[in-house]
């Protein structure tokens, strides 16, 4: 058998709900240790998070350019989600460890930039151009057009490494943070670059912005907690994308380019557009279109994936209808929002986009208004140079290993 198939295969996980060795041997050292004292286990009640997370630091620094409803609504969450962990999550110890890191992180990051704010104020009201937004059900293809667009040098992008680790530092060890992170979660999940191909460095999706204000969308895919998903969704993002707008702004503050446009993508975006135009009115918008089917089945291989590593009790069952109703809810937010929206908006197809790259990005530029320069098309044809055979192609075989299992 030739190599490169040799080496798909063994890439392609033979069940969705399969997981890596080494997950079980992590779980039992921690277990272990907390069993036996030699190490306490991660507590996940909501003060104890704040004084863990706030160590170092003031109630100023937390006040800093936030309001008081600001700080109310983010206890709110915190509260919502830590109840859910505990209640629903059925975590391992390996989750309930993730579950802690998480969490704690978003606590220290809303401090450290509280106080970062309050030394250089200026940095949460920079000026920006007006976004690109990508829009789209996850698995649908917006990560390739999120790429071409970053790709071109008129257009700016959020870094892997900025995303998780908004904080600005000097010297900048964030790409050598974002690497670590990286390395250890390929180390826990060796499939994680067929779902999505990741580089510290490279441009990447806003989630950990999201993640940090306590977003449900970073935390769905990987746990389950159903009743804080409600609470979510039931209730108006403002707040969230507040601290979004706080964060765009600081990291186009601090890398100097807040006069390019910014090629924002979560798919979470599809769910909350009326709270994010509401931050950026003036944005242009492309919508990414794929089969729902398709999509659906893909987005049951990433959650299914994700949320083994940190559960033994996961039921597949569930995962499917949750995704089909998620999908649903995504695609009705979406169509309402846009049903209203009067800005500029482009409409790209999966399967145009896989052959015919380039002429489906001239038509989105064409929509959007934008040049299409030649610098615009060498930077994405070495894009789609450098992406071409990676790991993430293999997610083909995967989906055929989740049909048949199913």
């Amino acid at each position: 058998m030739p190599a490169p198939r040799r080496a798909m295969r063994s890439k392609a996980r033979p069940h969705p709900l399969a997981r890596a060795p080494i997950v079980d041997r992590v779980a039992r050292f921690l277990d272990t240790g907390w069993d036996k004292g030699w190490m306490p286990p991660p507590p996940l009640e909501p003060e104890e998070l704040i004084k863990r997370g706030s160590k170092n630091f003031t109630r100023e620094h937390e006040y800093a350019s936030r309001t008081e409803e600001d700080i109310a609504d983010f206890r709110l969450r915190l509260e919502q989600l830590c109840d859910a962990v505990q209640q629903e999550a059925k975590l391992n110890a390996v989750g309930k460890a993730f579950a802690y890191g998480l969490i704690t992180r978003a606590i220290q990051q809303r401090f450290a930039l509280g106080k970062l704010w309050q030394e250089q104020p200026g940095l949460a009201t920079t000026e920006i151009a007006a976004p690109i937004i990508v829009l789209g059900q996850m698995r649908s293809g917006t990560t390739r057009i999120h790429r071409l667009l970053a790709a071109d040098p008129a257009h700016s992008a959020t870094r892997f490494c900025d995303s998780w680790h908004p904080v600005p530092e000097k010297p900048d060890f964030r790409p050598l943070r974002g690497s670590f992170k990286l390395f250890m979660a390929r180390k826990l999940d060796p499939w994680l670059d067929t779902i999505h191909p990741f580089g510290a460095a490279r441009a990447d999706e806003e989630l950990g912005w999201l993640a940090s204000a306590l977003d449900h969308s970073a935390y769905e895919a990987q746990w389950h907690i159903p009743s804080y998903v409600a609470f979510s969704e039931a209730r108006d993002a403002g707040p969230v994308y507040a601290e979004f707008e706080r964060l765009l702004r600081t990291d186009a503050g601090q890398h100097g380019h807040g006069d390019r446009p910014r090629i924002l993508k979560v798919p979470q975006f599809t769910e909350d557009l009326p709270s994010l135009l509401t931050r950026f009115p003036d944005a242009r918008l492309v919508v990414s279109k794929r089969c729902s089917e398709e999509t659906w089945r893909s987005s049951v291989s990433l959650v299914a994936n994700q949320m083994v590593i940190q559960s033994d009790d996961v039921d597949l069952d569930w995962i499917e209808q949750e995704w089909r109703r998620k999908i649903a809810l995504r695609d009705a937010r979406l169509t309402k929002a846009l049903d209203g929206w009067s800005g500029p908006v482009a409409m790209v197809d999966f399967d145009h986009l896989g052959a015919d790259w380039e002429g489906e990005m001239r038509d989105l530029y064409a929509a959007l208004e934008l040049p299409f320069t030649d610098k615009s098309l060498r930077a994405m044809t070495a894009e789609m140079r450098k992406s071409k055979g990676g790991a993430h192609e293999s997610h083909a075989a995967q989906l055929n290993s989740f049909n048949n299992a199913g």
